[in-house]
């Protein structure tokens, strides 16, 4: 993705990190909620984020040419998303393996974007930080899907804010680039 279209967009990571911290401030202060409602609200969160990966893809088309990749995971979030509002009882072990999956997702698109920029960019570091966070937050929720059912309101809260932070400032570090970054 070309700098340019990054730093005219930096609002969009710095929303996601908004809604990502939200989420967990969400999930922290109401523990003891029902498993049906955690999946409503991780079903909102995920939608959101895929409904904004999919119009940036869709709008960057002509100028990015990994959208097609972008349009994938958005629409996976997406569809991700909807399979948790179609079935709110869903089990634990299922909802874990779609949790981890759109995390694994994320955090591989995340560093492999840091990569592609980091000689565009100074502070790939945090997209790097963003998308380990996500490959962590996975491995803890498959490492024991028993726990991790037990733990998952924990271990999202926790994983929503860090990354939310890390979106927030890559944000404004897009924003406050040159009009045209050196390469």
């Amino acid at each position: 993705m070309p700098i340019e279209t990054l730093k005219r967009h930096w609002w969009v990571p710095v929303i996601r990190g908004i809604a990502a911290i939200v989420f967990g401030v969400i999930a922290f202060t109401h523990p003891v909620m029902a498993a049906a409602t955690l999946v409503l609200f991780f079903g909102a969160w995920v939608l959101v984020d895929g409904v904004f990966r999919v119009v940036g893809a869709i709008g960057h088309r002509g100028s990015d040419p990994d959208w097609g990749f972008n349009l994938i995971i958005g629409v996976l979030g997406i569809i991700i998303g909807f399979l948790t509002f179609h079935s709110p009882r869903i089990t634990a072990l299922a909802l874990i393996i779609y949790i981890a999956a759109w995390a694994l997702m994320i955090g591989a698109t995340e560093i492999a974007v840091a990569i592609k920029l980091r000689r565009e960019i100074k502070g790939e570091w945090f997209l790097i930080l963003m998308g380990l966070a996500s490959i962590v937050f996975a491995a803890l929720l498959l490492w024991n899907p028993l726990a991790g059912a037990a733990a998952l309101i924990w271990i999202m809260a926790w994983y929503a804010v860090i990354f939310g932070v890390l979106a927030i400032i890559f944000g404004f570090r897009l924003r406050s680039l040159p009009a045209f970054a050196a390469h």
